[in-house]
Formats: C-alpha cells, structure tokens, sequence
C-alpha cells in the first residue's frame, strides 16, 4: 500500500502555516496599536488624560500602548521567537486571545467614552478612527487553536538573576497600584479602563502560566521574597504626592487586616460570622474610650501600647462571651446569631449615651476629637521629614499600621501551621469525622472565635485614631462605605479562604473600587452581586486560593494550569490528568 506523501506534506504545511499567519496578523495588530496611541485621539482636553497630542501618549492611551506591545509579545512568543518561550510556558493561545481581547476592551472604552463625554463621533480625531480599527485586529487569536500544555520546570538561572527578578516583579506591582490609587476619583474613566487592562492582563499572566511560575520562584526565594515586599510596602508612602492617596493607603491596611482576623474565622475554622465588624468596634471604642479624648466618658489617657492591650483584650472578652453560647450552632443558624450580634452591638452603642442607657458611648455623636497618637516622643499627627520627603498624618499612620498587619500576618501563618490550625481545617471540612478523631470542635472552633475577634480588636484601635472619631453608623452589617461586615466577608471570599495574600487583596480591591467609583454608589450593592455572581461562576476558589480548594472547586482535568511548577528533584509540575 502506498502514500501520497507529496499530499500529506502539501496538508501540513497549510496547516501549519494558518495558526502562524494568524499569530502575525495579531502581533501587527498590536504593534498598530501601540502605534496609534501617538496619535490625538480628540481635539479638546475635557476628556481626561487630554488625549489631544501628537507624538506623546497620556491618559487612557497609555493603557493601550502596554496592552499592545504585550499582545504583540505574546504574538511573537507564540511564534517561537528566540528568547520569548518564558511568557507563554502552559501554551499560547488562551493568553494571547485573552491580551488581544483586553487591547479592544480597553481601545474601544476609550474612543467610546470620548463620544459620549463629548457628545458624538465628531469629537473623534484621526487617531480615535486609527486606534478602533488597530484594537480590532488582535482580535484574529481567536481564530487559532488551543495549544495549552503542562508547566515545566524552566531552564535554570543564576540565583542573582532569580532574585533581580522577583525585585522586578515588586518593583511593577508598585507601580501598577500607584497607577490606580492615582486616578483621580471626580472622572470614573481613566479608573475603569484601568480595570479593565489589569484585569484581562492578569488573567493572561496566569494563563500563560508565569504568575505560577513567579509563584514557584517566590517560595524558592522565600526570605528575600518577604524582604521586597516589605521593602514595596514601606516605600509606598514615599511615592505618594498627595494627602488623600497616603489615605486609601492606610485605609486598606486596615480593611485588610480585619479581614485577615475574619479569615481565620471563616476560612480556616469555616465559621460563617456576619457580625464581624462589631469586634473592630469593640477595639476601637474602648481605644477612643482610653486615649484622653475630650468626650470620652471615662478619665483615662493610656499609652497608646496599653490601649492596643485594652482593645484586644476587650475584643477577645467579647469574642469568648458571644462564642461560648453560640458555637455549638451550625451553618445558617450560626450565621443569623452573629449577624443579630453585630446589631446589638450597634444599637447598644447608640443607646449608651446617659438617657436611653448609661452614659459611656455619647450615642449616635460617638466619640469625637481622639488625640493623634505619640509613641516615643514620635507625634503621628504632625508631618515628618524622612530621607527628603515630607510624611503626613496619613502617611505615620500608614506605617503603623503597616507594622500592624505585620504582626497580624505571622499570628495568623503560625496558627494556620500549628496543631489547632490543623484542627480547624478538619472542622472546615468535616466536623463530624474530626470529632470522631478526638478533635473538641467546640473548644476549638472558641478559640478561632477567640484569635479573630482578638486582631479585629488590634486594628480597630489605630483606626479609632486615624479617623480621630467613631460613632455607630461605622459599624453595620451591610453599607456602601466599608468596612462593614458584608464587605469583609466578601474580601475573604473573593480574595481566597484560607490563604494570607487573598485577603489581602480582596480587601484592597473591595476598598479601592467603590472610592474611586463613587457615581455608582446608588447601585454599588448591585453591581457588588453581580460580581460575587460571576465569581461564583468563573472562580469560585477566589483570586488566589489554595491547593485543596482550587481541586474541590473543578472536576478533574479542568485545571488548566497547575499552581507553580516543581524547582527541585525530576518532577516537572502537576499534569492536568494528576490533578
């Protein structure tokens, strides 16, 4: 029997030579993207970024011009491009199609926002016209096939190398916040087509599989990976040019550390609490209680070490008082309690204020005026020259509180490693069966109570002095400004149960997205649904979830990529059929 090899060959090489055909067409549509942004995009400067300039990209333009050169990297990678193998490891094509896919999101909200700003097509100059059509083009990758393999372990390098790296990656990311703090919030524009750009350029990076890469590197290198982000960390107010951005930033901190406290509750002991907030309240009453302040009730002016004492210590009395009738409650049952315990919290506070009850709380005027803090002749309420820049109130208090999620960090990585952390982990999954095993679950599930309630506790006494007032209205169960206790809650969920930078940034993204959108405030509980709906749907493990939970939450072999590749011995990462 024989073959027309002419014709086979004839067959694979048109084959072939599609995919790569279509991989040029996307790389030259991402490089007349990037060019289009030298052109004005509109004639006047009310559109913000004013994106009237020849010759020099701003505003939106510029979120283009990073999209298209990745969309053009990505292309050429594809392309087997000497040199670019490291961006596409686990295959090519789903990133490349999700980058050329973000080029045209970000492209066209752009040119169309600038018609409806400005009211019609006519205010589109030439390079609107050049940049619409450019941001179409990539749009060819998904026309090629799926080429998604497994991680390998990558080509060795010098630890200098490895390390210079990971300094990069901090040193981007810093950047990359800065960008979106920095937006200013009075034009919502420029803020959204920042989420859209990091958004689908994230979701490629892990589906190309260098972020598990990254990942892989980071815990090889694990001290010096904690030493840049700290380094990242303290250099943040350093950055900053304004009073209101230092702001968001301690802010945040605070939101992700509270949220951190409620993640051993919920996601290591799998204690749903609604109520949560409250303990952030309890810290922070009895800090504004004890600070010296005018209106405080009491006569007492405590160092500022002795009311982080008081506050916890206070916290953890509530958490032992409200847990050790409750805990014996599952599921729903548990989570209606604590929900009714941070509204009795909330109204007992407002009714402290000498007529309807005694006079500790002011009631609904709160406590207002709480003196800045002074730690070692240090007075956080005034500004301070370091190293040439000027630090504001904001900016000292960023940096304790920067201390404090320090701290609050290895409490919660020691315990979630200890014996009792393993123990709420075999209380999460099966209460019954850890029973069985001689596990006290009602012990064990107090003393998770307890720990959190006790950290919410620390933090709430530095944010009853950087907002310098507390009154009830800051303590509900669910509100459009955060913290409350639906927002933390949903921080530990979007950002990943169980794990220590989920939390984090879930809290920094559920902080940052409705200050800076705040025009949709009417329908911000709307749009906060529709979200944890798509999550629901798409990533139910959350952003950056861990091992056990990213394999519950997909049936076998729909793990695309596994979690990091393996640096060490002969395996070379988790195939799709191991997971």
């Amino acid at each position: 029997m024989t073959t027309d090899t002419s014709k086979t060959t004839g067959e694979n090489t048109a084959t072939g030579g599609r995919p790569t055909m279509l991989r040029a067409i996307t790389a030259a549509g991402g490089l007349a993207s990037v060019a289009s942004t030298f052109l004005a995009w509109t004639w006047t400067s009310e559109f913000p970024g004013d994106l009237t300039f020849n010759g020099y990209p701003g505003g939106l333009q510029l979120l283009t011009l990073v999209l298209g050169l990745l969309t053009t990297l990505f292309a050429l990678s594809a392309m087997d491009l000497r040199g670019l193998g490291w961006l596409t490891p686990a295959g090519s094509t789903k990133p490349l199609r999700l980058m050329a896919l973000g080029t045209f999101a970000t492209t066209w909200f752009t040119v169309i926002a600038i018609a409806v700003d400005l009211g019609g097509l006519a205010n589109w100059e030439p390079g609107a016209w050049v940049a619409a059509v450019a941001g179409a083009i990539p749009l060819a990758a998904f026309l090629l096939p799926d080429d998604t393999r497994p991680l390998k372990r990558p080509a060795a390098l010098p630890s200098w190398a490895e390390i210079l790296i990971i300094a990069a990656v901090f040193a981007i990311g810093l950047y990359v916040v800065n960008y979106g703090i920095q937006t200013d919030a009075d034009d919502p524009e420029p803020f959204l087509g920042y989420l859209i750009a990091t958004g689908f350029a994230a979701a490629a990076l892990f589906k190309a599989g260098v972020v598990a890469r990254l990942s892989a590197l980071t815990a090889k290198y694990r001290s010096v990976t904690l030493i840049a982000a700290l380094v990242t960390a303290v250099a943040f107010p350093f950055t900053q040019n304004k009073a209101s951005y230092t702001e968001l930033g301690v802010n945040i901190l605070v939101f992700a550390t509270v949220a951190l406290g409620l993640n051993i509750v919920v996601g290591l002991a799998g204690l749903l609490d609604l109520g949560y907030v409250a303990f952030l309240g309890v810290g922070a009453y009895t800090a504004a209680l004890v600070s010296g302040a005018g209106s405080s009730t009491l006569d007492i002016h405590l160092p500022f070490w002795a009311a982080v004492i008081a506050g916890a210590v206070v916290s953890l009395i509530f958490g032992v008082l409200i847990g050790a009738p409750t805990l014996r409650l599952r599921g729903d049952y548990l989570a209606i309690v604590t929900l009714g315990f941070g509204e009795i919290f909330r109204i007992a506070v407002l009714n402290l204020d000498g007529t309807s009850g005694p006079s500790v709380t002011n009631g609904p005027n709160g406590i207002p005026n709480i003196p800045p803090l002074e730690i070692f002749g240090f007075n956080f309420g005034e500004d301070h020259t370091v190293l040439g820049h000027t630090l504001d109130t904001n900016a000292n208090y960023f940096l304790l509180m920067l201390l404090v999620t320090i701290v609050v960090v290895l409490v919660f990585s020691r315990a979630g490693n200890s014996r009792i952390g393993r123990a709420w982990v075999a209380i999460r999954e099966d209460e019954t069966a850890a029973t069985a095993m001689g596990i006290n679950g009602f012990r064990v599930k107090l003393i998770a109570f307890a720990l959190g309630a006790t950290l919410a506790g620390v933090a709430g006494t530095v944010w009853a002095h950087v907002q310098s007032t507390v009154v009830p209205e800051q303590y509900v169960f669910a509100g459009p400004v955060p913290p409350n206790s639906t927002f933390l809650l949903a921080a530990v969920i979007l950002g990943g149960m169980g794990t220590i930078g989920g939390p984090l940034l879930g809290a920094t993204l559920l902080f940052l997205i409705p200050k800076k959108l705040e025009f949709l405030q009417d329908y911000q509980l709307l749009a906060f649904g529709i979200a944890l709906i798509l999550l629901m749907r798409f990533r139910p493990e959350g952003i950056i979830p861990n091992r056990r939970q990213q394999l519950e939450y997909h049936e076998t072999g729909q793990l695309d990529v596994p979690d990091q590749p393996q640096l060490s011995g002969n395996a070379v990462g988790v195939t799709k059929a191991e997971a």
